[in-house]
């Protein structure tokens, strides 16, 4: 234990698990809005930060494997009668747990920004995933340990950090998804969808790698000799032929698999009901007001929608599904903070379709028609939605001075028939009709 406490202080492990901490802590906060919704985004965005980290721990290794070459001892230790695999265990353990306890600081320090908020915790996802990130940092500061003994060469450490970023870079979009999943430490933990996680099949798979590549590097740093050396390989080849067996091949479970758990939806107790995901949750009692108030607007329609759900539908991964008419499905965005985003959009998001969602198989939407319709039912002149609904930047122009058109025609009409003009458009809107032609004014 000394000697394992002197290697702490004096060689690269703490400066390693320093930078480590700076640099994944600064990536963290640098993009909260990554993260914010939860545990899992937080684990999985960690984790694609070792597109950084990995490197960096590759070569601290490496330049830690070559301390005895700068320091002119080899040939003095080769004399000594201690078995050099003995001499190297401290070396071997004081990197690994200093970046061990890092990448657990970093976790540390994004869960302090989402403990208020994050109510969904998927306990064993979340410590698998966890725990296959800091191996994948021991595997590879274990290997520059390894390469940097072996060619102790300057350069070897700066060389092996950028080789290691292209590594890691060009395994994510070169190889084919299942070998990716099972070779690089980074696949999988981009977020595509709130409830993505990384199934444990394939997080199984990469620890396999990843400790056939970590036992490699130990091989190659006590190894005395070519034939140690070249018998340091049978392990990567044992392990990453094991990897590649036993990871999936389902595109949707290596690339954007769903935890059922936070896609499950959430309800108030009273009504009008609202409903959030589970992984949402923590926003339910500040939509839930702004909810309502859309389902008010709404209730001026004969059969008019009770509830508003958040939508959970994911297009390309999902079937087709029908409108619905006694529920509204809406977005829900989280913001840096973990809370509740956007705000103002809850409302223009509940009315402007009239309640129906919109669904990509059916082509008789008219953004005009439905616009004019929905600031009717809101009392107040169609205005463009750039500046509400955050994903719009840009609109054209002539979509809201023609919705005006028909809003003033609407209003023109006596109440009845004005609102039987809006409910006829909302009911051609469930069955996918052609909606030009009914609003007065309107193209027929």
């Amino acid at each position: 234990m000394s000697i394992l406490g002197i290697e702490l202080r004096r060689s690269a492990a703490l400066g390693a698990a320093l930078a480590t901490v700076v640099i994944g802590v600064g990536a963290l906060y640098g993009a909260t809005g990554r993260w914010s919704s939860g545990w899992m985004p937080l684990a999985m965005a960690i984790r694609e930060y070792l597109l950084l980290l990995w490197p960096l721990a590759l070569a601290a290794g490496a330049w830690q494997g070559r301390r005895e070459h700068r320091a002119k001892v080899g040939e003095l230790f080769t004399t000594t009668a201690r078995p050099r695999a003995q001499r190297m265990l401290p070396v071997l353990g004081a990197m690994a747990i200093t970046l061990a306890v890092a990448y657990l600081l970093v976790t540390g320090a994004g869960i302090i920004g989402i403990i208020t908020t994050a109510q969904h915790l998927p306990v064993l996802n979340f410590a698998v995933v966890t725990g296959v990130g800091a191996l994948s940092l021991i595997a590879a500061a274990w290997l520059g340990l390894g390469i940097g003994r072996m060619l102790p060469a300057l350069v070897t450490a700066p060389a092996l950090a950028v080789a290691g970023v292209l590594l890691v870079f060009l395994s994510a979009i070169r190889l084919d998804d299942w070998l990716a999943a099972a070779l690089n430490p980074v696949h999988g933990s981009s977020m595509f969808h709130a409830y993505q996680t990384i199934d444990n099949r394939v997080s199984g798979a990469l620890a396999i790698s990843m400790a056939a590549l970590a036992v490699t590097g130990l091989l190659l740093f006590v190894a005395g000799g070519w034939r140690a050396r070249t018998a340091a390989v049978v392990p990567l080849v044992l392990g990453l032929t094991a990897a590649i067996a036993v990871v999936p091949r389902d595109e949707d479970v290596v690339n954007w698999p769903v935890d059922p758990v936070a896609r499950e939806l959430v309800c108030t107790d009273d009504t009008p009901t609202v409903c959030v995901s589970r992984i949402h949750a923590n926003v339910l009692d500040a939509l839930t007001p702004l909810a309502r108030e859309g389902l008010t607007v709404l209730a001026k329609l004969p059969n008019a929608p009770t509830a508003v759900h958040e939508d959970t539908h994911m297009y390309m991964l999902d079937e087709v599904r029908p409108p619905r008419s006694d529920a509204v499905t809406i977005p829900v965005r989280i913001d840096e903070r973990g809370k509740l985003a956007h705000p103002d959009a809850v409302l223009i998001e509940i009315v402007k379709g009239l309640g129906v969602s919109y669904e990509l198989q059916c082509q008789n939407r008219d953004e005009v028609v439905e616009r004019a319709a929905a600031y009717w039912l809101l009392g107040r002149e169609p205005q463009s939605d750039v500046g509400v609904i955050p994903e719009l930047i840009f609109e054209d122009p002539e979509i809201n001075t023609e919705a005006v058109t028909l809003w003033q025609g609407l209003r023109e009409l006596p109440d009845d028939e004005a609102l039987a003009r809006v409910t006829a458009v909302r009911d051609a809107l469930l069955d996918c009709a052609d909606i030009s032609g009914i609003l007065p004014g309107s193209a027929r």
